[in-house]
């Protein structure tokens, strides 16, 4: 008996594709959190930066990350990411080594916001692509190891910024760690692959098996005529406000968690930089696992809901306990930490699921420009919190606050697909929520 749901398509792309996002999408993350280590350990002084600048300086990079989002997207959709992610690579990698070059803060201002813009399309460009490679069966985890990316950089980059921070002071730092992205620049252009169809290394058969499963998801449904129309549908609008509250919290936790554990715990940044690193040690199994569940049973909303929730409980734990008990506090903000990361996959999984194919592209990159609005508030605003306070409290109540808000819009949006007779999912009573 046929059972094609069960028949393996073309596995050699988990090979061939997953660590060329995995590696793309590290080296990006990489130059965008180093900041944090940054300022922690010598930049504001040296350059005579206050709080409240430093918060500023820290969440220019959104801004800039915030602008070319849906270009980016629309274009690898509508053309192809090669290209794109080539000159991304080459210019975030100058602009990040720049950055241990600088001697004033108005040039430093101006390379983070031009860091923000290099690295904007890189995010929607590979979810685009990893659209083009894998079916609704496979996408919760081949996002997940685009995302993984995330945590296990900032996992290593924790450690080593510490000791390179130890070693060659902050510049040497942002230096050493600006070199990588230039080199992997010139190896994707010999590797990459847009779509299946270009590549050499898939049988003639396993290119329509592929392109036919992918072509069979289209289906089922709503159309919709252009973008502008897409940007208003109610399932689109309300995944961007849930990004942008999740990534308040997201990007304020992971831009300044190695300046609030120093002033905390009081210990050099090498220590820091360990402790640092035990939220995304979490993260990895736990977006491993939930990513399997939610392929497995098509359960992308629960998965969201689950850990956003534990994600906002850890931070108002970590808030109650205060420094009257530092490592129990400690604890809970890995665990807010960890949690925050593991619903990425199921989420933007999600996307093209609900969204058909002529306006994905550009869907994608406008939720994940909200993102960016949520990250640079939430860096700026955590930042300023911590300078102005002189403590975390006010912090983990703000990003605690925010990821509540990402929970509520949560249950009240509806991540499955319906398509009522005679309507569009652009029209509000087409996409009900549930």
């Amino acid at each position: 008996m046929s059972q094609p749901m069960q028949t393996p398509l073309a596995p050699v792309r988990w090979k061939k594709l997953i660590p060329i996002a995995f590696i793309t999408y590290s080296l990006a993350y990489l130059d965008r959190a180093n900041y944090g280590f940054g300022a922690a350990s010598g930049l504001a002084h040296d350059l005579n930066i206050t709080p409240g600048v430093s918060s500023l300086l820290g969440a220019l990079f959104f801004l800039g990350y915030f602008f070319f989002q849906i270009p980016g997207g629309i274009y690898a959709e509508k053309r192809s990411a090669k290209v794109l992610i080539f000159a991304s690579l080459i210019l975030w990698g100058i602009l990040a080594t720049a950055t241990g070059m600088v001697n004033n803060v108005t040039l430093l201002a101006v390379i983070r916001f031009l860091l923000g813009v290099a690295e904007s399309v890189v995010m929607p460009a590979m979810l685009v692509f990893l659209s083009h490679w894998f079916t609704k069966q496979e996408r919760s985890k081949a996002n997940t190891f685009l995302f993984l990316g995330n945590p296990i950089t900032v996992l290593w980059m924790s450690i080593v910024s510490g000791y390179l921070v130890n070693s060659f002071g902050w510049r040497g730092m942002f230096i050493l760690e600006g070199l990588p992205a230039i080199v992997w620049a010139a190896i994707w252009w010999f590797i990459f692959v847009d779509r299946p169809k270009e590549a050499k290394w898939l049988t003639e058969r396993e290119k329509a098996d592929l392109e036919a499963a992918l072509a069979a998801e289209q289906t089922a449904m709503a159309p919709i005529k252009n973008y502008s129309e897409a940007f208003r549908s109610k399932k689109v609008l309300s995944l961007s406000f849930i990004h942008f509250f999740w990534n308040i919290g997201m990007y304020g936790f992971i831009m300044w968690l190695p300046s609030i554990l120093k002033t905390a715990s009081g210990l050099g940044i090498v220590a820091t930089g360990w402790l640092s690193a035990a939220p995304y040690v979490l993260a990895v199994p736990l977006m491993l696992s939930a990513s399997w569940f939610s392929d497995r049973f098509q359960k992308r909303k629960l998965i969201v809901l689950l850990f956003l929730g534990i994600g906002a409980a850890g931070f108002i734990g970590s808030f109650t306990l205060g420094a009257s008990n530092f490592w129990l506090s400690y604890v809970l903000l890995v665990i807010a930490g960890g949690a925050m990361y593991t619903p990425y996959g199921p989420f933007f999984a999600a996307v093209p699921e609900l969204i058909p194919r002529n306006v994905v592209g550009g869907a994608m990159a406008f939720i994940v420009s909200f993102g960016a609005l949520g990250s640079f508030a939430g860096s700026w605003v955590v930042g300023y919190l911590n300078g102005t306070t002189g403590g975390p409290d006010a912090s983990y109540i703000f990003m605690g606050g925010s990821l509540i808000l990402a929970v509520l819009l949560t249950a009240l949006t509806g991540f499955t697909h319906k398509k009522p007779a005679g309507k569009q999912l652009g029209d509000l009573s087409a996409s009900p929520l549930k």
